[in-house]
């Protein structure tokens, strides 16, 4: 059984995770980004590195004080079931303690494997107070959207669960 290492991501790592989520962006399983957007992001992403290059990726994304979320999970078909998708989830979570963030959420169709990792469906729509939330209705950034909920990303986040795990 061959290994990996969870690392940062690198600017050279692009094309590979790139190429990770292109066929789950195809099944609508994750949002498709533009090349750049990977590039701006480039400091939240970790990766998992085999003597193969690089098979699964990961980040998180900070949204508020205490609120962050897991985005762009995506490992290679191949090595499904052979826990990187674990090592790299509890990565971004040591990440998410490390910056002192209390809840990090996730967009997901993989609610069982959430769960296994403590997350919950959020029962509470409105995960953050009225002040947050029209601080928040500033951003840009698509995922913020898809947390409150926004009328504007609904087709994009049809059939997807909100989870939400408080550290």
């Amino acid at each position: 059984m061959s290994t990996f290492v969870i690392r940062p991501a690198r600017t050279s790592d692009v094309p590979a995770i790139k190429a990770l989520v292109a066929p789950l962006a195809s099944r609508r399983v994750l949002m498709a980004k533009e090349t750049v957007a990977y590039f701006e992001g480039i400091q939240e992403m970790w990766v998992a590195e085999s003597p193969d290059g690089v098979v699964g990726c990961g980040a998180l994304h900070v949204m508020w004080e205490d609120l962050a979320e897991i985005r762009t999970l995506a490992a290679a078909p191949d090595w499904l079931g052979r826990g990187l998708g674990h090592a790299l989830v509890e990565r971004l979570l040591e990440e998410a303690r490390s910056l002192g963030v209390s809840r990090v959420f996730c967009l997901t169709f993989e609610v069982d494997f959430f769960r296994r990792h403590g997350f919950e469906v959020m029962a509470d729509q409105t995960a953050v107070d009225p002040q947050v939330y029209s601080e928040l209705l500033r951003s840009h950034d698509e995922g913020v959207a898809e947390f409150l909920d926004l009328a504007r990303v609904k087709p994009n986040t049809l059939g997807n669960t909100r989870m939400l795990l408080l550290l």
